[in-house]
């Protein structure tokens, strides 16, 4: 493997350049979905067409709907905010680099121990003679995530790779399936969690609150990140767990009284229906107040076991449970009697 580096920092912010080409590794299958990141061909010399990024996201299987949203890491980990992936052909570092030393805005030293190392002296005429045998890597920056710390931990120069070498051992942030994994996390969106309530319109103080979800309502989902010119995929996976409810006032019980209904028998929860008027509900909530003119914000709350699947790894592997919830207006009365 080839991967020379030089120790000086090389400005790659705004620089947007990478093609869908077929792979060098793996089976280099364009796995369609949302093609923000990456598009176009690369040339008969193995030159690579101007995109915007290295990574493919396939979003087909992912959580729909105007109530979907992100999961949230159950702890302080992040997915990434900053990788290395392909970034150049040798025609393109030389477009992008001799700009810069023209203009003499980064100091004649610089621009000459640049010009040693990716001109004049390691690879000559930025490796022009490897060209289609491998890419310059450099660092990009996961969209929304522009302005963390995390962002500026990819500060490594542009480097080599051969085509078919993995990447240089000790950059942790170099693209693999397992970062293809954690990158598709952030992306994965999972269906809302507004529950299905009996009563339907208004809840009955000291009454149980039936509370389900059926199977339809949380679905896995999924999403697939891929690097078509590296012939490298991962899909990562949310399948609901639990549903934890908080009754929106401390005037009330949760069934069971952990507030953490499990997933049996293919939904959570039970559905009400005509004779079980007289049963506690598996899942839900008795509220021993009145809302009044008011009403109580219910929230439910979805953990989803999140795992991968990419190249090279069959077995699923875990990643950390997430969670996602929302609240629904809950109006609760007064049981109404008449005297005779």
């Amino acid at each position: 493997m080839t991967t020379k580096r030089l120790a000086l920092p090389v400005a790659v912010t705004g620089v947007l350049l990478l093609a869908a080409v077929p792979a060098y590794a793996g089976t280099g299958d364009d796995f369609g979905g949302d093609q923000a990141h990456v598009s176009g061909d690369a040339s008969p010399d193995g030159a690579l067409s101007a995109t915007a990024g290295a990574v493919v996201f396939d979003r087909s299987h992912n959580g729909s709907g105007a109530k979907a949203g992100p999961v949230t890491a159950a702890s302080d980990w992040t997915p990434p905010a900053c990788y290395y992936a392909p970034k150049y052909s040798p025609a393109q570092l030389k477009a992008y680099l001799e700009p810069i030393w023209a203009a003499e805005s980064t100091g004649y030293e610089w621009d000459a121990k640049q010009r040693a190392y990716y001109k004049d002296g390691d690879y000559p005429e930025f490796n022009k003679e490897k060209t289609g045998k491998g890419y310059w890597w450099a660092s990009y920056v996961t969209p929304g995530r522009e302005g963390e710390p995390g962002a500026l931990d990819c500060d490594k120069p542009i480097f080599w790779v051969d085509k078919g070498d993995p990447p240089p051992a000790g950059i942790p942030q170099a693209i693999t399936p397992e970062m293809l994994a954690r990158l598709a996390y952030a992306e994965v969106r999972v269906p809302s969690t507004k529950v299905r309530l009996a009563p339907g319109d208004a809840s009955k103080v000291n009454l149980p609150t039936w509370a389900w979800l059926e199977a339809g309502d949380f679905a896995p989902v999924s999403v697939t990140a891929s690097v078509p010119l590296l012939g490298i995929r991962a899909t990562t996976t949310a399948t609901a767990h639990s549903l934890a409810l908080e009754p929106g006032t401390p005037d009330a019980r949760t069934l069971p009284g952990s507030g953490v209904c499990p997933l049996a028998g293919g939904r959570i929860g039970e559905p009400f229906a005509r004779g079980k008027a007289d049963r506690t509900p598996p899942c839900g909530v008795t509220y021993l107040r009145s809302s009044g003119d008011a009403t109580f914000p219910l929230r439910a709350t979805l953990t989803w076991k999140i795992n991968w699947t990419g190249t090279g790894v069959a077995a699923p592997q875990p990643l950390p449970d997430g969670s996602f919830g929302a609240e629904q207006d809950v109006t609760v009365r007064e049981i109404q009697s008449v005297n005779r």
